[in-house]
């Protein structure tokens, strides 16, 4: 199979409205979604509004973060050269872990403005996060990026960008990974009460997992290269840190089992 996609879904007055976009778009509102209907629990102390205005401040965090992390992360020295290529994203670029810490940032001014407590509102987020990652890597698939290194494997895929070898469609492994997998995880294990910080602690730990695995057979960013051993990239260091809070957070929740 050749990866040969329209980027462009459709355009509406001659704008063009791209597949990556959408599945942003399928991502908040899925997100939206989920969170309202686990605010319908008599015990969730969720209200509507206030999963509408915390979808609204992750929001924030996910584009600010995400953009701002891929420069850092990714482009820091063509950054330094150009500081005004942050703006231009028309040109792409998103990094996981940027709007990672952007969602904690905007979580925590959630947080102050609603008096709630900051990790039992990660632990109520954590779970509609899957669906989002996994519609991404969706879009990436589609725009033809962030492939895999050559396979001979049947399901190998044609990446016309990279060249005529087949290679593994890894952003439809992320997808599977960290979207369908993680998901089930998550909302399984926060379908019944956990101690605080169990369930951010699982998100942690299970993504960084499999981002870490995944990259052994994606081709790293190809200015960047290989970090170290030939083989350590980019999103697996970024992960470690990850995996590291995930044992930690689970650890912290299971020896005070109270909540605290």
């Amino acid at each position: 199979m050749v990866v040969d996609f329209d980027p462009v879904a459709f355009e509406v007055f001659g704008l063009a409205i791209h597949w990556y976009g959408l599945m942003y778009l399928i991502g908040f509102v899925g997100a939206w979604w989920l969170g309202r209907l686990r605010a319908r629990r008599p015990d969730s102390g969720w209200t509507a509004a206030q999963v509408d205005d915390l979808l609204f401040y992750a929001g924030l965090g996910v584009i600010l973060g995400g953009r701002l992390g891929y420069v850092l992360f990714y482009n820091l020295g063509p950054f330094f050269d150009d500081p005004l290529m942050l703006f231009r994203i028309k040109e792409g670029g998103m990094s996981f872990h940027g709007g990672l810490l952007g969602v904690m940032l905007g979580l925590w001014l959630f947080c102050r403005k609603y008096q709630k407590a900051y990790f039992a509102t990660l632990d109520f987020v954590a779970p509609l996060v899957p669906l989002g990652l996994g519609a991404g890597r969706i879009g990436n698939f589609i725009n033809g990026e962030l492939w895999g290194k050559p396979t001979d494997l049947p399901w190998g895929m044609v990446f016309p960008l990279a060249g005529p070898e087949a290679r593994h469609p890894n952003p439809l492994y992320e997808a599977l990974l960290e979207g369908a997998i993680l998901f089930v995880i998550l909302w399984w294990f926060s379908s019944r009460s956990r101690p605080q910080r169990a369930v951010s602690g699982v998100f942690a730990l299970g993504y960084g997992v499999f981002r870490f695995a995944v990259e052994f057979v994606r081709t790293p960013d190809a200015h960047i290269g290989y970090l170290a051993w030939g083989w350590l990239t980019m999103g697996q260091l970024l992960s470690l840190p990850l995996i590291l809070a995930g044992l930690l957070l689970l650890g912290f929740a299971y020896s005070r089992p109270s909540g605290t």
